[in-house]
């Protein structure tokens, strides 16, 4: 089973997403947002932009 995101509305009636990965941990926030439409929107966003990521290391 592949990672599922979540939107939700929070205690301050913001909408926002997490990220679960398949054993139900969340591996990923995102910001707060006005609408449910926007927070939505921006699960499409990260999608788009895993898709093919490389992994930078800034510790070196």
């Amino acid at each position: 089973m592949a990672g599922k995101f979540e939107v939700y509305e929070d205690k301050a009636g913001k909408f926002r997403f997490r990220l679960k990965a398949a054993n139900g941990q969340v591996v990923a926030v995102g910001e707060d947002y006005e609408t449910k439409a926007a927070a939505v929107k921006g699960t499409e966003a990260v999608q788009r932009a895993a898709e093919g990521a490389t992994v930078v290391d800034l510790t070196e």
